[in-house]
């Protein structure tokens, strides 16, 4: 037989024995064969996947290894036992990661370069950057084989056809959130461009290369391995990339008015191994109303935090008028010396004169708003010392002084809701975190946002009562009266059932060394109210996550194990007789 009859009948033999196995074997191939063989192996040395099989079957790691049936079977189109299948699709990722893992790396690189941030004034879907990475998406999706819809600019559709109707959502998303180029430099004093990626050592630095480009990218080329070797599925993969993941969330919901919803999704935009409960997003905005400044003294009048409700920023800037620059510079200075020491000693404060002003600079470690335990909050720092001035540092009193006031009083440098009475936790689940980020002021008012991400155990209605009248009554006493808007979702927990999800965590923690144990997260996905949704990678809970955060990065070796992950899960998930 030629070699596409060959495949054909292959894949008619693997696709004929389905119904002789279920997911709970597991594959026999170690971690330490897996890295024997990507040491033996290059891209230059795999043709496809049955020539990389003959040769792996005549390798040193073979003769002994249990895995090696599984090659002879796979290869003489014998039907595989429920092990020997799992082998396959083992081998199949490392296989993937071998063959396209420099392709996959530059993907990468040309997505990172669009800046596909949100854009004032202008709608997302007709934002020229969203346009340019759908036309980018669209080249490789028919350029692999794969059918590509773009619907409404909303959201990206790419289609791996299977032998059924049942239809698995891979969710990932394209947008990203906005950066501060001041904030992208490293420690030794290195400048990064937050759009173009920057090797160093092991880190890819870029917007996205961690959240979520690097989704997109390991899904593309998992599905173009699967299509190109003809590889049978039971059912359909979709994967879905999202345009408004980080602003509206509107994209999603556009989407299912529209079209079908996948019985069965999964996030490649969290954590590892599977995360089945995501607390819920909220926000506490409070208005401070611009009002003239009273009193003697410097007038703060302008103030940085993070560009959206979901970053913490590496650093917070104020700006102070004075007519006595260099005076209140040191004594600004002095004062914050003593707030630092007082305070844990794990940040810094810095003023200098500036030309006729004083830019005061409160320095901590960037962090996902949803994991603040990460970060040093350097918003609350600086509205915590600017209150913490009185009776110290002589200034004047306007809505930036009010805002400091009520993040001190309410909220102070706890991110547990401990400060404001609110906090409560769930066993799994973890507790309620409280996080000042979002930062912004026009002509009308000072804006100032605190991040919550609530676990079960307190429905949004409860706790938004608690807040919102704790919240009244610091107004009452303080004469202080900013407008606040609440929003707080309701938490995701799902109760894991059904062999699909057995597979997801067996590639997960087999590959990771991890326990075989399902996870928690306090990041929201576009799965949270979707039916059978789970985040499944792409970040490893042990390793602290750098999505939203200044100088974003992914190591190249979590991002090609990311690639050999997610193929494996699509083989595996794909030929499962029932999920």
């Amino acid at each position: 037989m030629n070699l596409s009859l060959k495949k054909l009948a292959a894949s008619t033999l693997i696709l004929a024995s389905l119904s002789s196995f279920t997911s709970l074997a597991n594959a026999t191939v170690t971690a330490q064969q897996s890295a024997v063989i990507l040491k033996t192996f290059s891209d230059t040395s795999v043709k496809d996947f049955r020539q990389f099989l003959n040769s792996l079957a005549n390798a040193d790691v073979v003769k002994t290894a249990d895995f090696g049936p599984a090659i002879s079977a796979f290869l003489d189109n014998k039907p595989l036992s429920a092990a020997q299948q799992n082998d396959i699709h083992r081998l199949l990722g490392l296989y993937t990661r071998m063959k396209y893992g420099s392709a996959a790396t530059e993907t990468l690189r040309e997505l990172v370069a669009i800046p596909t941030v949100r854009v004032d004034g202008v709608a997302q879907h007709e934002n020229p950057a969203f346009i340019k990475i759908a036309d980018k998406i669209k080249s490789l999706a028919e350029g692999f084989d794969l059918k590509f819809r773009n619907v409404d600019n909303r959201v990206y559709e790419v289609s791996l056809d299977g032998a059924s109707d049942e239809v698995v959502g891979i969710h990932v998303h394209a947008d990203v959130v906005p950066v501060t180029l001041d904030n992208w430099v490293l420690p030794d004093g290195t400048r990064l461009d937050p759009f173009k990626v920057t090797l160093i050592g092991d880190r890819m630095y870029g917007r996205g290369t961690e959240d979520d480009k690097n989704g997109i990218v390991v899904a593309l080329y998992a599905m173009k391995v699967i299509k190109e070797e003809k590889l049978p599925l039971a059912r359909n993969f979709k994967l879905l990339i999202d345009t408004t993941e980080e602003t509206a969330g509107d994209a999603i919901p556009y989407y299912f008015e529209r079209n079908p919803t996948p019985a069965y999704n999964l996030a490649l935009d969290g954590g590892y191994p599977v995360v089945i409960a995501e607390k819920g997003y909220g926000t506490v905005m409070a208005s401070f109303a611009r009002r003239q400044a009273e009193g003697e003294g410097a007038e703060i009048v302008s103030m940085t935090g993070g560009m959206a409700t979901n970053q913490i920023p590496s650093k917070s800037v104020a700006t102070l008028l004075t007519d006595k620059p260099a005076e209140l510079a040191a004594s600004l200075q002095q004062a914050g010396a003593e707030y630092v020491k007082s305070n844990g000693g794990d940040f810094e404060v810095d003023a200098r004169v500036d030309g006729k002003d004083v830019k005061l600079t409160v320095t901590g470690v960037s962090a996902h708003s949803s994991a603040p335990q990460s970060g040093v909050n350097p918003v609350a720092r600086m509205l915590d010392f600017i209150n913490s001035l009185q009776g110290k540092v002589a200034l004047k009193h306007n809505q930036i002084t009010d805002a400091a006031r009520y993040a001190a009083d309410n909220w102070g440098l706890d991110y547990l809701g401990s400060k404001l009475g609110v906090g409560f936790s769930d066993d799994f689940m973890g507790p309620l975190t409280a996080s000042l980020t979002y930062v912004a002021m026009d002509e009308k008012a000072f804006k100032l946002a605190v991040n919550l991400r609530v676990p079960k155990g307190k429905s949004p209605q409860v706790l938004k009562s608690e807040i919102a009248e704790k919240l009244a009554a610091w107004s009452t006493k303080t004469a202080i009266k900013p407008a606040f808007d609440y929003s707080i979702a309701e938490p995701m927990y799902r109760n894991p059932e059904g062999e699909w999800v057995k597979a997801l965590l067996a590639v997960a923690s087999e590959n990771l060394g991890m326990e075989h144990t399902f996870g928690t997260s306090a990041g929201a996905t576009s799965v949270h109210s979707l039916p059978n949704g789970v985040q499944f990678g792409l970040a490893r809970p042990e390793v602290k996550y750098t999505g939203h955060t200044d100088n974003e990065f992914k190591t190249t070796g979590q991002f090609l194990l990311d690639l050999q992950i997610v193929t494996e899960m699509m083989g595996r998930i794909g030929q499962l007789p029932k999920l």
